[in-house]
């Protein structure tokens, strides 16, 4: 079916939405239809029904539309999006949001391996818990994960903020750049050069501020995390330091 000819329909909050049967349409013709909304589109809203596990939905999307996905997502959903808004009731497989430049992805369910790996900005919420390497070289974006999160979770991560609820798992931070890094649960253990650092009162009011912006300040209180960044003694190579590289 041409997802082009399929019905627009109104709805009481949004100017229009479109919905894409992801059991007659392919998620070619999906990404081609989003790619092409042009700037002021009334397509500001779209749901995608019977996704069914399949790979690389709503990717590379650069356009300010709400995409509502009923169902579990494969791997790469919402890579590289940028101002969209993606809304999974489900839950999603490797590399959710990798790349990401900007916009919202929410998950209200699990998210597997790589969350969030190299995005540059914008939100991704898991409801629920993250498998390893949650965060990999993260560059920007602000992720909360309500759950916990499996090992080598923010590797080499360079920039933005990572909240997890719940428990980390083996290496947290290994190898850390700047980001800032909140856990209310336990940590198995830190990676090379990460360290538990001061929660002050500037920290918690900027981690309530994050939480408080999605309507999450309430769920949690901020006085329950601790706070971890980098030692900062892996930035320059020393032959000392040689087996920690």
């Amino acid at each position: 079916m041409n997802i082009q000819s399929q019905t627009q329909t109104k709805t009481k909050d949004k100017a229009f939405a479109r919905t894409i049967d992801l059991a007659t349409s392919s998620v070619r013709e999906l990404n081609q239809l989003l790619h092409s909304l042009p700037p002021g589109s009334n397509a500001t809203a779209l749901r995608v029904l019977n996704p069914r596990g399949v790979h690389a939905v709503a990717a590379g999307v650069d356009a300010d539309v709400t995409i509502e996905i009923e169902g579990d997502v494969g791997y790469y959903c919402g890579g590289m999006n940028k101002r969209a808004t993606i809304l999974i009731d489900g839950s999603a497989g490797i590399g959710l949001g990798e790349n990401m430049m900007s916009g919202l992805i929410h998950v209200r369910g699990n998210a597997s391996d790589s969350l969030g790996a190299t995005a540059h900005g914008g939100t991704i919420i898991v409801d629920g818990n993250a498998s390893g390497r949650c965060g990999i070289s993260m560059k920007g974006v602000d992720i909360i994960v309500k759950g916990s999160i499996g090992p080598m979770s923010a590797f080499m991560a360079q920039a933005g903020t990572l909240a997890v609820f719940g428990d980390v798992g083996e290496a947290f931070g290994d190898s850390l750049y700047e980001a800032r890094l909140f856990v209310r649960g336990k940590v198995a253990s830190l990676g090379a050069d990460c360290v538990e650092k001061p929660m002050a009162e500037k920290h918690r009011a900027e981690l309530y501020a994050k939480l408080e912006e999605h309507g999450l300040a309430g769920s949690v209180d901020v006085g329950e995390f601790k706070r971890y960044g980098s030692a900062r003694t892996l930035y320059h190579f020393h032959v000392d330091n040689a087996g920690a590289y």
